[in-house]
C-alpha cells in the first residue's frame, strides 16, 4: 500500500488523449525537476518515471535527459520554455536506457549531448528498446523513433554565458553513463547512476562498475542530488549512500541464494529487509536483477563437477 501511494503521489499528471502534464519542482537557484512516477513504465505512466532536470542559464534552458517518448518530448519543451521564459539551448542524455532517451527526437539533434559511448550504445541498442517500449506503452510512443544526439561531449564542462556546468562521464549503472554538476547551485544532476527512495534498476549494470561510479560521485564537491529515480536529496549523500546500499545488498543476497542452492524463482521471493520493505518496485526490481545475475552467480557458486574434463 505505502509502495502504490508513493508511486501515484509522483506520477505526472496524464490526460486522457495521450498528454503529459508536466509540473516543475525547484530544486536550487535556477534548477527545477520534472519528478518521474516512482513505478515500473507502465501504460498508467506513460512512461514517465523518470526525473527529468532543467537549469536556466543566461544562454537558454538546459535539460538532462528528455524522457520515454516523442509525445514527453514535446510537452517538456514547452514546459521548459515556459518555465525559463528561454530556449532549449542543451539536452544532455545521461544513458541510453529509453525512459530518458526518446523525448530527444522533439528537439533539434543539434542541442542532443552525449559522450562518444553513449552515442555508440544509442545507436546500437536504440532500435531495439524503442520496439519494447511500443509493446508496452502504445500510443503513448506514438511517432517516436530512436534520436541520436548530434553533439559529442568532448569536454569536462561547458559554459552558458557563464553559468559552467561539469560534465562526468562515467559508468556502472550502464556501460555509459554522465553526471551533470551545476556549480552554480551546487546541484548534481545523477542520472541513474542514484537513486533514492526507490528500488534501483540494473538490466545493464556493471555491480563494481556502480561503486567505483558512486566512489567518484562521492569525491565531487556538490551540495545536492537529483537521482534518475526518487525524490530529491538536498544532501550531498544520502541518495548515494541509498544506491550502495541496495546494490550491496543485492549482491550479497543473489550470491547467498546461490550457495543455498535456490532456483532463480525461489532467489526472486527472499524476504526483503526491513529497510527496503516499503521501497518503490522493491520486489519489481529484485526479481528482475534475478534474470540479470542470477547464472552468473550461480556459475560462480556452484561450478560444474564435470568441469575441465
Amino acid at each position: 500500500m505505502i509502495a502504490g501511494l508513493a508511486a501515484g503521489l509522483a506520477a505526472p499528471a496524464l490526460g486522457a488523449d495521450y498528454r503529459y502534464v508536466l509540473k516543475p519542482q525547484p530544486i536550487g537557484p535556477g534548477v527545477w525537476t520534472f519528478r518521474g512516477a516512482d513505478a515500473p513504465i507502465l501504460a498508467a505512466n506513460g512512461g514517465a518515471i523518470a526525473n527529468i532536470g532543467l537549469i536556466d542559464t543566461p544562454a537558454g534552458a538546459v535539460l538532462v535527459d528528455a524522457g520515454p517518448s516523442l509525445r514527453y518530448g514535446a510537452a517538456l519543451k514547452k514546459a521548459a520554455e515556459a518555465v525559463t521564459r528561454k530556449r532549449v539551448a542543451r539536452v544532455y542524455i545521461t544513458h541510453v536506457h529509453p525512459d530518458h532517451l526518446y523525448g530527444a527526437g522533439a528537439f533539434d539533434p543539434a542541442i542532443v549531448a552525449a559522450p562518444p559511448a553513449l552515442v555508440a550504445a544509442i545507436r546500437r541498442d536504440g532500435p531495439g528498446f524503442a520496439d519494447g517500449m511500443y509493446r508496452l506503452l502504445g500510443d503513448w510512443m506514438r511517432g517516436t523513433e530512436p534520436p541520436v544526439p548530434g553533439r559529442i561531449i568532448d569536454a569536462g564542462h561547458e559554459d552558458f554565458g557563464g553559468r559552467r556546468l561539469r560534465l562526468v562521464p562515467l559508468a556502472g549503472h550502464s556501460g555509459a553513463d554522465i553526471a551533470v554538476l551545476d556549480e552554480m547551485s551546487g546541484v548534481l544532476i545523477a542520472g541513474d547512476l542514484v537513486f533514492n527512495g526507490r528500488a534501483p534498476s540494473t538490466p545493464d549494470a556493471s555491480l563494481a562498475g556502480w561503486r567505483a561510479a558512486l566512489d567518484g560521485l562521492d569525491r565531487i564537491d556538490h551540495k545536492a542530488v537529483l537521482p534518475g529515480h526518487g525524490p530529491f536529496d538536498p544532501t550531498p549523500g544520502a541518495a548515494i549512500a541509498f544506491t550502495r546500499d541496495w546494490i550491496d545488498w543485492l549482491e550479497r543476497a543473489l550470491t547467498d541464494a546461490a550457495n543455498s542452492g535456490l532456483d532463480m524463482v525461489e532467489a526472486g521471493n527472499i524476504p526483503l529487509p526491513p529497510r527496503f520493505a516499503d521501497v518503490p518496485a522493491a520486489r519489481y526490481e529484485l526479481q528482475r536483477s534475478v534474470v540479470h545475475f542470477y547464472p552468473g552467480i550461480e556459475s560462480a557458486a556452484l561450478p560444474r563437477i564435470d568441469a575441465g574434463r
